[in-house]
């Protein structure tokens, strides 16, 4: 569990380095995000590694309704996650689509998986990107959106992210876990 902590502890700091030492960033500069980057990297390893190795208490199991629930969610968090990119009509009317893409997600796998290092995991990501959102929002008040896109950058947006979900729940079941119950 400690590895598992440690990964999220990691993941969080990293990410509000910049936000809450601005100065000790800005001293870091180019390389500083080399440096970000690695940090990052291994708290995913940390993250990966202590969530396999974790174990605790089970508070609800997998249920269809929540599984259905979770794939829609998965879905959703997957276009959002490309629309932040691809600045898509939706991506316009959010200012943060890829941090909301991490709040779908978690809140998706909270739902299926009800157990301690669950919790500690998606729970802690979840709580990552409303501060992050919060952070952003205070330090910058200002928000233009982007311009418009193409009517077939929204479609070819739509279809990317199908195809990466379809990767994704692929990948899910290589590994074990059936994302359709």
């Amino acid at each position: 569990m400690a590895l598992l902590i440690a990964g999220v502890a990691l993941w969080i700091g990293a990410h509000l380095f910049k936000r809450l030492a601005p100065a000790q960033r800005a001293a870091m500069g180019d390389k500083g995000k080399g440096v970000i980057a690695l940090v990052l990297l291994i708290s995913i390893v940390l993250m990966v590694l202590g969530y396999k190795a974790a174990d605790g208490a089970v508070f609800w199991g997998r249920h269809p309704a929540t599984v259905g629930i979770n794939n829609l969610l998965m879905l959703l968090s997957i276009y959002l996650f490309a629309a932040s990119g691809a600045k898509t009509a939706l991506a316009r009317r959010m200012r943060h689509p890829m941090l909301a893409a991490v709040k779908a997600w978690a809140l998706g796998h909270l739902l299926v998986n009800g157990d301690v290092p669950s919790f500690i995991l998606f729970g802690g990501l979840l709580a990552w990107a409303v501060i992050e959102v919060i952070v952003i929002n205070r330090a910058n008040r200002d928000w233009a959106p982007p311009e418009p896109v193409p009517m077939s950058k929204e479609i070819s947006t739509i279809i990317i992210a199908v195809v990466v979900y379809a990767v994704i729940v692929a990948l899910h079941y290589w590994a074990g876990y059936p994302t359709f119950g």
